[in-house]
């Protein structure tokens, strides 16, 4: 898959990063940070016909990365196409509605890695969070391909804005499908 950007470069051989939720009055705001270097800054307009999401190399917003897009309009279990800067498709990710009533479930698809399943890790807290949504409750997914194997997982931590460390654990999956996949679980996981 080509990266015209550099994006993954970036990274390196790091299997690390964070996500940084930024209080802003006009945008949900998403910093990516792998080895204390800030490597993308996502952007999200509040009150959107249709979701979308756009990340920007470094600090600013002149130069788009790649983003993620709602198929379609109104659909609780929309699919989201993650694009590089130039439409070439990355990767896609849908929420699975029925399955998340109780406990979150995702799933995430690349072209040459398959379709991986992301779920809660604790059916407790998600519970929790379904009873008593005013507790910023830590939560956890781990996603991994049909056969069992370990792909990602995302790791809320505990405090009042949102951090996410996230761990990729199958080198072949792109960068930039991990970090639209981390940030959606904030910017959509209430929806």
């Amino acid at each position: 898959m080509t990266d015209p950007s550099g994006f993954q470069a970036r990274f390196g051989s790091n299997d690390h990063f964070e996500v940084r939720q930024q209080l802003r009055l006009t945008v949900n705001r998403y910093e990516i940070w792998t080895d204390d270097v800030l490597v993308a800054v996502a952007q999200q307009k509040r009150m959107a016909f249709r979701e979308q999401v756009t990340l920007y190399a470094g600090d600013g917003t002149d130069t788009p990365l790649f983003g993620f897009k709602a198929r379609s309009v109104v659909d609780l279990g929309a699919t989201y196409e993650v694009t590089a800067a130039d439409g070439s498709p990355v990767g896609s990710f849908r929420k699975d509605f029925r399955r998340s009533l109780l406990r979150s479930t995702w799933h995430l698809s690349q072209p040459g890695v398959g379709e991986c399943v992301g779920r809660e890790r604790s059916q407790l807290f998600a519970i929790l969070r379904r009873v008593q949504d005013s507790l910023p409750l830590p939560y956890h997914f781990d996603f991994a391909a049909e056969d069992g194997r370990p792909v990602m997982s995302v790791e809320r931590r505990f405090g009042l804005r949102d951090r996410y460390d996230v761990t990729v654990r199958d080198p072949a999956l792109d960068r930039r499908l991990a970090c639209a996949m981390a940030v959606a679980l904030d910017a959509l996981q209430d929806r």
